[in-house]
């Protein structure tokens, strides 16, 4: 029943119904029994392609300046899917991988919980622009990297520890650059993205806990498993600018900092 009903919640498209769902399944959470034997079903497409185009990367509308509705909506859009591809990745996880201890899946649920209520704050910030969630084209690149991560070292190494940890580098920039607008929208989202970049060192931290624990069940040495797996998704993976304090709080080591920025002073 628990997993019939997360991919029920996983595909469906009608956001206030979903969120509605997940809720219903949230506090019942202590009723639910995790194991099964089924095996769980690789998903063809994002519930977003409904009502989102879907596009390469490259032709996603470019983030750039925040002085008209537009601009504005453009940014809060990228970050609105964000916050929505990271509800049905949280909530994969508790889907793709059974049988675990509990402690796995209230971790995911919980961050499914947080994941929508950032949604919801910042999609209430992109409405006031006069535009909404779907307006704008997307890239599935978080999607299609679920798709390819079916085993649990491989999830948690590229979702929470990769994609999620470069959003704790992104989402600084952002209220850097947002800081040299003197309005009260700027400071309002500004103020939403602190709230947030302070809720994902968590999540990124559960992605970090049970990437190590499952290196150690695999007599894994996790700094080398880390490398070589992100080694096998990316071709170009050294990066430029890292929210050195975030990502440390978050269960990076010094060592991997540095192995990702050989400039890093920590």
């Amino acid at each position: 029943m628990f997993y019939k009903t997360l991919e029920e919640i996983i595909t469906c498209d009608n956001i206030p119904q979903k969120f509605s769902m997940f809720n219903d399944l949230y506090k019942n959470i202590n009723n639910f029994n995790f194991h099964s034997n089924k095996k769980p079903k690789i998903f063809k497409k994002p519930s977003y392609e409904s009502f989102c185009k879907i596009v390469s990367p490259s032709q996603v509308p470019r983030r750039r300046g925040f002085e008209s509705n537009e601009k504005k909506a453009i940014l809060l859009h990228a970050i609105v899917h964000i916050e929505y591809s990271a509800i049905d990745l949280a909530l994969d996880a508790c889907y793709r991988f059974r049988n675990l201890d509990k402690e796995f899946y209230l971790d995911w649920l919980e961050v499914a919980d947080d994941e929508i209520r950032h949604f919801k704050l910042i999609n209430s910030l992109l409405e006031k622009t006069g535009y909404k969630y779907g307006d704008f084209p997307v890239h599935n690149s978080l999607f299609e990297a679920s798709t390819k991560t079916q085993d649990l070292l491989s999830r948690m190494a590229i979702i929470p520890r990769w994609y999620e940890a470069n959003g704790l580098d992104a989402n600084e920039k952002i209220i850097n650059k947002l800081s040299r607008y003197n309005d009260s929208f700027a400071k309002e989202v500004i103020e939403a993205l602190k709230i947030i970049l302070k809720e994902e060192i968590p999540h990124v931290k559960k992605g970090d806990k049970w990437f190590k624990r499952e290196c150690k069940r695999l007599n894994l040495e996790p700094i080398q498993t880390y490398f070589e797996i992100v080694d096998n998704f990316f071709k170009d993976w050294k990066k430029k600018d890292l929210n050195v304090s975030a990502r440390l709080k978050a269960g990076f080591s010094c060592q991997e900092l540095k192995i990702l920025n050989e400039k890093i002073e920590c």
